[in-house]
């Protein structure tokens, strides 16, 4: 297995590198402080090809792979998990649950409008009651002729309130439950019944809406289900493969950022006559950091790598996810540490690093589910 970029994979990542840095970097404490979505930044993501990048040309998308997503999305997020969490929600969620298991004419309607990125998408799985448990799931949808009626709401879900549409999970067999009676529904925006809920005040990745969908008898077409009916949470599941790789991908990003931050500080802040780099401490810190996210990375490129050859990644994902957000925290924490009483105050990158890290342990499966899942894996291989 091949490790490292390809000289096209590393001209993605300085052009992004360079975008960040331009487009992104000078307004990341204002819209952290305000909680204000960058709009015009995604519009000019749509614009690079990001917001489609792991879908065909054919359908508008950029026609990459998963190792050219994780380096976007790390890239990004070393200047600003928000921004990395809007597009890897937006691609590796919503218009991915369409191209996995939408019918052709479902993909030919939805996924040009959501891959050029005039259209913003969302995906609806957690409830205030159903989260790690989606069997707890209280959404429903009842069959009326050739049309759904939805009633129920979720919450915690990125891009909640801009979203132009969302892929949303909802009960059809109270009964069967997640074995075979929830079915996944593509709802516009602007679909009456169908409104915006609460945006949530968060600790981190404050530019990144986090919002309650609402649905009150929610009327929409028989043609917007997604898959067969009943196949909604092996679908999910599905989707999640890669969505795991994304949030390993923002863990690794917000990382780097963390451990750019500081080294560029170590070299700089004197103390007893020299710069801290110097002291046997801090070396220790900045080696064990970057080890770590070294090991992070090959785990995440392992998993992406296989994802581009059609291979399961059950296991692999939540390998990469579990030990990326894990590292993640500790670096951030680490970094923070290094900073001493500066990395408290918001004059330094290291507090927002700190602050943004945290939902990578928690987003699209908390560590203890990816334990779960991982020992799982292990048991069928025996």
């Amino acid at each position: 297995m091949q490790f490292g970029l390809n000289a096209e994979q590393e001209a993605l990542r300085k052009e992004i590198r360079s975008f960040a840095a331009k487009e992104i970097l000078p307004h990341v404490m204002e819209w952290d402080e305000h909680g204000d979505f960058p709009h015009e930044v995604v519009k000019k993501m749509g614009e690079m090809g990001l917001m489609g990048i792991i879908f065909p040309e054919e359908l508008g998308g950029s026609g990459l792979g998963y190792v050219e997503y994780v380096t976007a999305i790390e890239e990004l997020s070393r200047v600003d998990g928000s921004v990395g969490i809007i597009v890897a929600s937006h691609n590796s969620l919503c218009t991915n649950h369409i191209m996995l298991a939408g019918n052709d004419e479902q993909r030919k309607r939805w996924i040009p409008k959501l891959a050029s990125g005039q259209w913003l998408g969302a995906w609806g799985l957690t409830e205030p009651g159903s989260g790690s448990d989606a069997g707890g799931m209280r959404t429903t949808a009842v069959r009326r002729g050739d049309e759904w009626v939805l009633n129920g709401g979720k919450t915690f879900i990125t891009n909640g309130s801009h979203a132009n549409c969302a892929v949303v999970m909802a009960l059809t067999d109270k009964v069967k439950g997640t074995h075979g009676g929830i079915t996944g529904f593509v709802v516009e925006r602007g679909t009456a019944g169908f409104r915006s809920g609460r945006k949530e005040n968060k600790l981190g990745l404050r530019a990144s809406d986090t919002a309650e969908l609402i649905f009150e008898d929610c009327v929409v077409p028989a043609a917007n289900m997604l898959g067969t009916e009943g196949s909604g949470f092996k679908d999910a599941m599905r989707v999640l493969d890669g969505g795991r790789i994304s949030i390993a991908a923002l863990s690794l990003g917000i990382a780097r950022g963390a451990l750019d931050a500081a080294m560029k500080y170590a070299t700089e802040r004197r103390q007893f006559g020299k710069a801290i780099s110097e002291f046997q401490a801090i070396q220790f810190k900045l080696a064990t950091m970057a080890t770590e996210l070294d090991a992070a990375w090959l785990l995440t490129m392992r998993a992406a790598q296989m994802k581009d050859a059609g291979q399961n990644v059950t296991l692999e994902s939540s390998m990469a996810k579990l030990f990326a957000s894990e590292v993640a925290c500790r670096i951030c924490d680490e970094g923070v540490q290094i900073h001493g009483g500066y990395g408290f105050i918001k004059d330094f990158p290291a507090e927002k690093f700190y602050r943004d890290v945290k939902l990578c342990t928690i987003g699209e499966g908390t560590s203890e589910i990816q334990r779960i899942v991982i020992a799982r894996e292990l048991l069928k291989k025996m």
